[in-house]
């Protein structure tokens, strides 16, 4: 099937203590249907100092799970993804206002 959010889309956080916040997505992981958006739920880390970085408490984005996640149209607005076809070509287009992403 294919892929509703995919890698560089801006999203719109809909559940969870960053509910609102928006972000562009960095990677998706299809497997765990999890995906890590910049700005996006970050946590403290603590590293180990080597020689090319200094260590201490780094902050590091998380992975968020997909359905927590609506992609953000025309209007600044959540919506939700649908498919259609675009002559030869299978398209994503917003459901709000039926533009092709």
């Amino acid at each position: 099937m294919a892929a509703k959010l995919k890698k560089g889309d801006t999203v719109i956080v809909l559940a969870g203590k960053d509910k609102g916040k928006e972000g562009v997505i960095s990677s998706v992981d299809p497997k765990s249907n999890k995906a890590i958006v910049d700005g996006v739920k970050i946590a403290l880390r603590a590293t180990r100092q080597t020689q090319e970085s200094q260590g201490g408490r780094i902050p590091k984005a998380m992975p968020i799970h997909l359905s927590n996640l609506a992609i953000k149209d025309a209007n600044g607005k959540p919506t939700r993804v649908g498919f259609k076809m675009d002559g030869e070509n299978k398209v994503r287009f917003a459901k709000t206002t039926g533009d092709v992403i």
